[in-house]
C-alpha cells in the first residue's frame, strides 16, 4: 500500500462508529452479505440490446454464491436463440462476480445478468422470504408443461384492427367475431403437445386436432377469421 505524502503525514484519529452491512432476506434468513459466497437466491430479470431489437428474460438460481441454474429465454432476434443456448452452458458454476464479468454473447443477456445482480445483492429475490431457497429445477414451472415460454405475440393497424398471432396457451388459429366484428375469443394449437404426440407416433391430423382448444366465448361467434391470411 503506498500513501501520498499529505496522507503520512496526518495523526491518526481513531474509528469510533463500526456500522456493519445492513442485513438483506435470503431464502429465509436475514444475512449481512460480506463476500459473493454469502448471497444465495432465485429471481429473475429482463435486458435488452443496444439497438433494442429484442429481449432477454434471465431466471437465476444462486447457492452459496455460485449460479447452479439458468434459465435463458429470448425474443425478438433470431441471433439471440444462439447466444442463449451459449449463455445456458456458460452460466452455471460461475460465481455472481463471474458472470457479472463474463461475456455472454449478447448484449440483451449481458444487460439482463446486469439488472439481476443488483436484485440478488440486494436481498430483492423471489425466494427472499422462502425458508431453504426454491429447488434447482424451479425455474421450468414457468414454462408449464409444454416446456415453452410464455410469448404473446399480437399485431393490429388501424385500418384492419387486431390480428391474435399467439397467447400463451399457443399458435393462434383462429380469431371468433361477433356481428359487430368485435372479437370474444379464439382457437388456438398448443404447440408443446403437438409436438410430443408427434414424437409419440399419432396422427398429425389427430395429434393438431387434440392439441386444439379455446377461449373466451368462441363457440359463439358469428364469424370465424385466420388472422394470417384475412
Amino acid at each position: 500500500m503506498i500513501y501520498s505524502h499529505e496522507v503520512q503525514q496526518m495523526c491518526c484519529v481513531a474509528k469510533g462508529a463500526n456500522h456493519p452491512s445492513a442485513p438483506i432476506p435470503e431464502e429465509g434468513k436475514w444475512v449481512r452479505a460480506k463476500e459473493i459466497k454469502d448471497i444465495s437466491g432465485l429471481t429473475h430479470g429482463i435486458g435488452w440490446c443496444a439497438p433494442q431489437q429484442g429481449a432477454c428474460k434471465l431466471t437465476l438460481n444462486v447457492k452459496d454464491g455460485i449460479i447452479q441454474e439458468a434459465l435463458v429465454e429470448t425474443i425478438g432476434c433470431s441471433g439471440m436463440t444462439h447466444s442463449a443456448a451459449m449463455a445456458s452452458e456458460i452460466l452455471p458454476g460461475k460465481t455472481l462476480l463471474e458472470a457479472l464479468n463474463t461475456d455472454l454473447v449478447c448484449d440483451a443477456i449481458n444487460t439482463a445478468m446486469r439488472e439481476l445482480f443488483k436484485q440478488i445483492v440486494y436481498g430483492r429475490t423471489q425466494s427472499a422470504f422462502s425458508e431453504g431457497g426454491l429447488v434447482v429445477g424451479a425455474s421450468l414451472e414457468d414454462l408449464g408443461k409444454g416446456l415453452r415460454s410464455q410469448v404473446g405475440t399480437m399485431f393490429g393497424t388501424l385500418a384492419k384492427g387486431p390480428r391474435y398471432l399467439e397467447m400463451a396457451e399457443g399458435y393462434c388459429t383462429r380469431m371468433a367475431l361477433d356481428a359487430n366484428n368485435e372479437v370474444i375469443g379464439y382457437e388456438f394449437l398448443h404447440l408443446g403437445k403437438l409436438t410430443e404426440m408427434l414424437k409419440n407416433g399419432v396422427a398429425p391430423e389427430e395429434a393438431i386436432e387434440k392439441a386444439k382448444g379455446s377461449y373466451g366465448r368462441f363457440a359463439e361467434a358469428v364469424k370465424y377469421i385466420d388472422p394470417r391470411k384475412e
